[in-house]
């Protein structure tokens, strides 16, 4: 059965290229060199002032759908087209693949009837395009872009600079819908004070691991306690992860302020879980923990304890010491008096 549907909550994207290198640029236009395009999407069956593309197909079927592209300049402009598969980069936004670079997922299904297009000058041109799920493709969702690309030689180095405009599309495949994530390589350090009654940092790193089939947001909490939970610390600010695609991962570090050395401290994250799509037929997500545990021993505080210790032993020895000098010289008095009382008694008896 063919269905195609439109997700909502999208956002667009255009994109400008530079070298291979995507950045953000303003909703109508990229301008360079002289030369400005701008892409929306088109008025049709499939929705009208949309901010980017999202259809739900299932495996084997199709949708048909286009993009305007319009030309600022006064001369006309040729546009490569192609599609691109999506990823999230390391600054937590959804950028797309290079044209050099194979796609291999809803890249790899959207066609067009052409793979370049002429606009003329002040003009638009409505593109046509078809999004083609294989029939053995993983159910879940998949994000991607359409995308048009001015490639021109540069005068710097000889480098080729390859300008992008495009809108992203959410695809979502039909089948059984499976959102998980993971989370791996939790671990958890401690930095104590020099002051022996001051708490210390705690910093605690761990990986986000979509291991399902949706795009997922998560929250997150991070708390730092003691044994059986006594002196807990909550971390006060967490980098927000971004949007994850499925197999995709984000690593978290946050520091810990506060944290009281227990000698053993363990690191608990609850992260919540939201289907990126806010459908309503999205199934539940339950929060996942993870934990991890680390030696704090408050050497700072052991040092003055002994320093204390050591003092305190010091001084009992110091104190004992004298008390047995005092009471041997009492004693020695003591028997020096009698020997001068025997031998005053032993002369009175002569």
């Amino acid at each position: 059965m063919r269905r195609s549907t439109t997700l909502t909550n999208a956002a667009l994207v255009v994109l400008l290229a530079t070298v291979g290198t995507l950045a953000a640029v303003s909703p109508a236009a990229a301008e360079e060199a002289d030369v400005s395009w701008g892409v929306r999407t088109a008025a049709n069956d499939q929705g009208t002032d949309r901010q980017n593309f999202g259809y739900a197909i299932d495996p084997g079927a199709s949708v048909a759908d286009a993009l305007v592209v319009s030309n600022h300049d006064t001369v006309p402009l040729d546009l490569a087209l192609y599609g691109a598969d999506g990823f999230t980069t390391e600054a937590g936004q959804l950028d797309v693949v290079t044209q050099d670079t194979e796609s291999v997922a809803l890249g790899a299904w959207i066609g067009f009837a052409a793979d370049s297009v002429t606009v003329p000058a002040g003009e638009s041109v409505e593109v046509p395009f078809t999004v083609t799920v294989p029939d053995n493709a993983t159910p879940g969702d998949y994000a991607g872009a359409v995308i048009t690309s001015l490639g021109q030689p540069s005068q710097e180095q000889g480098l080729s600079v390859d300008r992008r405009l495009g809108i992203r599309i959410h695809l979502r495949v039909g089948g059984t819908l499976a959102p998980a994530l993971t989370v791996a390589d939790m671990r958890v350090d401690y930095a104590g004070s020099l002051n022996p009654f001051a708490a210390g940092d705690a910093t605690v790193t761990y990986t986000l691991e979509n291991t399902g089939n949706a795009r997922l947001t998560a929250g997150q909490k991070v708390t730092v306690e003691g044994p059986f939970g006594m002196l807990p610390a909550d971390a006060e600010t967490i980098k927000t992860a971004p949007e994850l695609l499925p197999g995709e991962s984000w690593e978290v570090t946050t520091r810990v302020a506060g944290v009281v050395p227990t000698f053993l401290l363990s690191a608990t994250t609850v992260v919540t879980l939201e289907s990126a799509s806010s459908s309503a037929g999205d199934p539940a997500i339950a929060p996942v923990e993870a934990t991890a545990t680390t030696w704090a021993v408050p050497w700072a505080l052991l040092v003055l304890l002994l320093l204390v210790a050591a003092i305190v032993v010091a001084t009992i020895l110091i104190v004992r010491r004298r008390r047995r000098t005092r009471k041997r010289r009492e004693d020695e008095r003591v028997d020096e008096a009698v020997q001068r009382a025997l031998a005053d008694r032993e002369k009175e008896l002569v």
